[in-house]
């Protein structure tokens, strides 16, 4: 597996393209188009908030019932929630319209909306933005950019990627962009996030890979604790790689599955080194746990701290508010035998051991925390089971957007 340049329409077959549509912004790109020349099997996970968008509705029921897919529309500004049978209504107009102009079926049209909660989308905007999408769609690497930046909310960074690999002596590529970087605490998979694939695969494997997948990808970060309306994660894969189709669990269903990792997890990162307001990613390792749960639970509960967050951000090894964390997880274990590390661009720092603090150099601490990539280590002495999760620092800057946002 290699990586490799571009997002969306990396894999054969896939064009896109970014539009102003003026849904809610002026003067930038805020409207995206994802388009598969041939019919696409799919796969997504949604938000778990009982409080779900009119396009999670649709797209859930599209994913679930229908057998292909073959585009994606999505607009930022609005995210069409708590928005009644009007909601609904403009995701169908949305489907049609791109189905008229793209020559597919409207239930081959999958829809994604992020923003603010409430506001209607102007149906004239968002049907003029989708007839500038379709006019300008290509395969280029530009293309996906674009895409990628018009999906972009509170986004300070366009977030892509694609990787290579090989299937049965055919190259297959994936490629994804995503968006988010406020309301981040995914338990699935306001994020937004698609994959393009060329593999053939069966929709029945392909649904098993995500579901599997996003468990320690999306659902391993959290920016701010809260669950958005919205969280979508689709999959499109069409076939134009022209590999044997994988219909059962083979050596080349683990290759893919590796492949579809590698994307979903530096996505992940990516969105969360890019929440609101931040200046650090901010990673929790969880090793040697008892269960692979329980290390689950661990890492999220610390990365998922606020106090801990807000330390991560002043550059200050406050270590007993990640032992806080650990210990509020809901995990039985023995403080006396955690070991907690710092660690970043290379240096590693014992800063707790056997139940009390090492003799550690608290300018060397800040040093290490004032990277802007920074890892807890975490050794719990009780088994052979890891997990990674993925935060970041909470700034001064997190209030001020979030104080405003509807502005």
């Amino acid at each position: 597996m290699k990586f490799t340049e571009g997002g969306v329409t990396a894999a054969k077959g896939f064009e896109a393209a970014g539009a102003e549509a003026q849904i809610k912004y002026k003067n930038r790109m805020d409207m995206a188009l994802v388009y598969s020349k041939v019919p696409c099997v799919s796969a997504g996970t949604f938000t778990s908030n009982v409080v779900k968008a009119a396009p999670v509705l649709w797209d859930k029921n599209i994913v679930d019932t229908k057998k292909t897919a073959q585009a994606v529309v999505v607009n930022s500004g609005i995210a069409n929630a708590c928005t009644g049978k009007q909601g609904m209504d403009i995701c169908k107009k949305e489907a049609e319209c791109a189905g008229r102009l793209l020559g597919i079926p409207a239930d081959a049209v999958l829809v994604a909306s992020t923003g603010v909660i409430g506001m209607q989308i102007p149906e004239d905007r968002i049907c003029a933005g989708i007839e500038k999408l379709a006019a300008a769609k290509t395969d280029t690497l530009k293309a996906g950019n674009d895409a990628a930046r018009a999906i972009m909310t509170t986004d300070t960074v366009f977030k892509e990627v694609a990787v290579e690999i090989e299937l049965s002596g055919k190259k297959v590529t994936l490629g994804g962009m995503c968006k988010g970087s406020g309301m981040i605490h995914p338990n699935m998979c306001t994020m937004l996030g698609f994959v393009t694939t060329d593999a053939a695969i069966s929709k029945e494997l392909l649904v098993k890979a995500v579901k599997k997948d996003v468990i320690d990808s999306f659902n391993m970060i959290s920016v701010d604790g809260d669950t958005s309306t919205n969280d979508t994660l689709l999959v499109l894969a069409n076939g134009m790689a022209k590999n044997p189709v994988i219909t059962e669990e083979n050596e080349d269903y683990k290759v893919f599955c590796e492949a579809l990792h590698a994307v979903t997890t530096t996505l992940a990162k990516k969105m969360a080194g890019d929440g609101e307001g931040a200046t650090a990613l901010f990673e929790t390792k969880v090793i040697h746990a008892d269960t692979k749960q329980n290390a689950r639970i661990l890492a999220k509960s610390v990365i998922c701290s606020s106090l801990t967050k807000a330390a991560i951000f002043g550059h200050d090894a406050n270590w007993g508010r990640i032992l806080c964390a650990l210990g509020y997880s809901g995990v039985n274990f023995d403080p006396e035998n955690v070991d907690l590390y710092f660690e970043a661009e290379g240096k590693k720092m014992a800063i707790f051991s056997k139940g009390v603090a090492c003799d550690y150099s608290e300018e060397e601490a800040s040093a290490i925390l004032s990277c802007k990539e920074v890892t807890a280590l975490v050794d719990m002495h009780m088994g052979e089971e890891s997990a990674t999760a993925w935060g970041c620092d909470l700034s001064y800057d997190y209030v001020k957007i979030n104080a405003d946002y509807r502005s």
